[in-house]
């Protein structure tokens, strides 16, 4: 029991340190993540980002003092662009996009060519046409692009409604290695294996007491 309870708390603490929950106000990254969504995002490094990661920034020029959830498509050196046969283009490569809204290929707007600066990101909502995204800034000195250093963490799942963890971004995989998921799936078999052992150690005193008292009548 004892055991159970280190497990269980453990796995809180653990999912404190690296993890922190955000709720998605606009419906700009629908599917994946509606309006209202809680999600859990693990605290990360820019310079650690990838391209298709779903990650929390904050850029004073975008929202002054709000947060921000997007998809990143694009990083610095890239050329990335819109649309080639209704698909994004990045490196010249077209891109499978399957978390996209279902029939919204045709309905995404073309921008030009954009080339990202060292240091910076291009990020788009799944949700092409609402969404203010680096398309609605591409007029800015930066074109729509971002630091590397405003981003905060990554969204690793969505926790309420438990859709579970994000889809891996595999259109993304030629261009190169796609970000490895935190931990979160770990911190949840340690939580779930603690309370289990903590349930389990409770019930086995009054189960086996009446055991012995069946025992000493027979």
């Amino acid at each position: 029991m004892a055991l159970g309870l280190v497990m269980f708390l453990g796995g809180f603490v653990w999912g404190a340190l690296i993890y922190r929950p955000y709720t998605v106000p606009t419906s700009s990254m629908t599917p994946t993540i509606d309006i209202g969504d809680r999600v859990l995002a693990e605290k990360v490094d820019g310079g650690d980002v990838k391209r298709g990661d779903v990650v929390v920034f904050r850029d004073k020029d975008w929202v002054a003092n709000a947060k921000v959830v997007k998809r990143v498509v694009a990083v610095g050196g890239d050329t990335v662009s819109c649309c080639t046969e209704g698909k994004l283009t990045v490196n010249g490569k077209q891109i499978d996009e399957p978390y996209l809204p279902e029939g919204s290929l045709a309905e995404i707007k073309d921008f030009p060519t954009v080339t990202v600066p060292e240091g910076r990101l291009f990020l788009l909502g799944d949700e092409r046409q609402g969404s203010l995204d680096s398309t609605a800034h591409l007029t800015d000195a930066a074109r729509g692009t971002v630091a590397r250093d405003a981003v905060s963490a990554r969204v690793d799942a969505v926790v309420w409604p438990m859709k579970g963890m994000l889809k891996r971004p595999t259109g993304f995989e030629a261009l190169g290695a796609l970000s490895q998921p935190g931990p979160l799936r770990a911190i949840g078999l340690l939580i779930v294996a603690g309370a289990v052992l903590v349930l389990g150690g409770g019930a086995y005193g009054p189960v086996a007491k009446r055991l012995g008292r069946s025992r000493a009548r027979g």
